[in-house]
């Protein structure tokens, strides 16, 4: 296996963290699975790398009746023995920064409460009154939430927003396009714009943040990225998990809300959007929109023929027998949520027309994968031995987002031998063999930058309701018209429903299933030696 030695500089002025002004930070819904399994997690890496403010203080609120010293607990408990830090010292100083009260969300005096909690850990930290909100809660509960910090005067700012307060909202951003819309229109009715972060955590991965330095840091790629030069684009979201504890969340979203609203359609904007004109968050937000909005609209044929809904049945993941979908708990017997959506589209805009954007993602799936490939247009004549153009296998631009973050480029080259013996080379790197460390978590980049008011990396409220003009129209078909979008079946473990494998072929194209083994770099193209005596 061939190795690839990579070096690499970087310029001091930008790769230098800036650390945020002081402030609190002050959780909701701080008694939940997300809070202790990312949240926490993120949080205290960003103390020991010193990017933390140099003094800070967490504040959980949620309906749980806890102690400060029980919710201190609950985090040493998953710092040390969840995710195995062993620098005891370190925890123990992070936990004195840590608080908590406990109230209904509805309930104002419980705001009032909330309100001399914070006024009092401000006084013993941070000297000043900068507050991040972070709603780690089902998004039913935002509305109440904003209101009543509204009314408790929370959210209010100073001048030129100092002191500071800012709002961190999980997806989903409403359940549909019209929720949305009335979401933001109450969240605007008591926030400034400047207040409200949608976060959305692939944008926070290496990876996915990798693509736009990609594509317009290496001027090699910018003249080849059009429909003269591409010939399909295809993302993959996959998960070799079933819904696990989620399913009552799950039953209510499905697949298309759950992946493709915000996670598919971000990344497919940031494959393929024009270049901003400066690395700026009004410059990116403002090119991701646009290109949403260059999306060709569906039409009944379409729907019908351009999208396929599936849903897992039993079978085996890593010689292990799974459950199917009916089987998980908390999901109805009887349920048509679909647990994998595949999806051809086209882009109607100079740079990419008719070209097809394959995109998929699901549940149960054969491994945990996610990347987007760009394959290049063939060479339009073959030169060396083999009959047609047909016979030499494209260029491929695989960025590689989970687990193994990475780019790979597979090239042609001569193979040792007779003069036109061919084979296909995959120049690849690792980040964590690249770089020396492990590429840090989504959720660290994105709470560092709400700290900082950093808004690139996160989405706009045009953003939000272009990606649901996309989606809405596949809900409400499926809705309407269940018998025209059947919902196919695929065994745990597949690369799911038969359907969706045919979806390219239509087209004369086949997904590229990630191979099981990671790290597959050389190919020979010769054909078998004859020799003649």
């Amino acid at each position: 296996m061939p190795s690839i030695k990579a070096t690499y500089s970087s310029a001091t002025n930008s790769c230098e963290e800036l650390t945020p002004d002081s402030c609190g930070i002050i959780i909701f819904g701080a008694s939940g699975d997300l809070v202790y399994r990312k949240l926490i997690p993120a949080l205290f890496n960003l103390y020991t790398r010193n990017l933390m403010p140099i003094t800070f203080y967490i504040l959980g609120f949620a309906r749980t009746e806890m102690t400060d010293e029980e919710f201190k607990e609950r985090i040493r408990n998953s710092l040390i023995s969840v995710h195995k830090i062993s620098d005891t010292q370190m925890v123990e100083s992070f936990l004195s920064q840590c608080r908590y009260t406990s109230g209904e969300y509805n309930d104002i005096e419980a705001y009032r409460r909330l309100q001399k909690k914070a006024a009092g850990c401000d006084c013993d930290f941070t000297k000043k009154e900068n507050k991040l909100f972070y709603l780690a809660l089902p998004p039913q509960l935002h509305p109440t939430v904003v209101s009543r910090l509204s009314q408790s005067g929370l959210t209010m700012e100073g001048k030129n927003e100092d002191p500071w307060a800012r709002v961190v909202f999980e997806k989903p951003f409403g359940h549909d396009l019209k929720s949305a819309l009335e979401l933001d229109k109450h969240l605007t009715s008591m926030l400034n714009p400047s207040q409200i972060f949608r976060i959305d955590h692939y944008l926070g991965k290496e990876t996915v943040q990798s693509i736009l330095m990609l594509r317009f840091a290496n001027i090699m790629f910018e003249p080849l990225w059009n429909q003269r030069y591409i010939d399909n684009i295809q993302i993959t979201v996959a998960e070799s998990v079933g819904v696990e504890h989620r399913g009552g969340y799950y039953e209510k979203a499905g697949c298309l809300r759950d992946m493709f609203q915000n996670h598919m359609l971000q990344m497919l904007s940031l494959v393929t959007m024009e270049p901003p004109t400066r690395f700026k968050a009004h410059c990116v937000q403002s090119e991701r929109v646009k290109l949403l909005h260059a999306i060709r609209p569906w039409s009944e044929r379409t729907l019908k023929d351009n999208i396929v809904r599936a849903q897992y049945v039993e079978g085996k993941v890593n010689n292990e027998d799974v459950h199917g979908y009916h089987s998980e708990p908390n999901i109805a017997p009887d349920s048509t949520t679909e647990t994998f959506v595949g999806m051809k589209l086209y882009i109607d805009n100079w740079r990419w027309q008719d070209v097809p954007i394959y995109m998929r993602s699901g549940k149960r799936l054969s491994m945990r994968e996610s990347e987007i490939a760009v394959t290049f247009k063939r060479v339009p004549h073959s030169l060396f031995g083999l009959e047609s153009q047909h016979e030499m296998p494209s260029n491929i631009l695989v960025m590689k987002i989970q687990p193994n973050e990475g780019v790979d480029l597979t090239i042609h080259t001569k193979q040792p031998g007779p003069k036109a013996c061919m084979a296909s080379l995959s120049l690849s790197f690792k980040y964590s063999e690249v770089f020396d460390t492990v590429p840090q978590d989504a959720y660290e980049r994105l709470l560092l930058d709400c700290m900082l008011g950093d808004r690139t990396l996160f989405l706009s409220r045009e953003g939000v309701e272009a990606a649901w003009k996309i989606v809405d129209p596949v809900l409400n078909f499926w809705r309407d018209h269940p018998e025209q979008a059947p919902l196919h079946t695929y065994s745990a473990g597949s690369w799911g429903p038969k359907a969706s494998d045919e979806l390219l072929l239509r087209n004369g194209h086949q997904w590229r299933n990630p191979p099981e083994e990671h790290g597959t770099h050389f190919k020979s193209l010769a054909k078998p030696l004859i020799i003649r005596k």
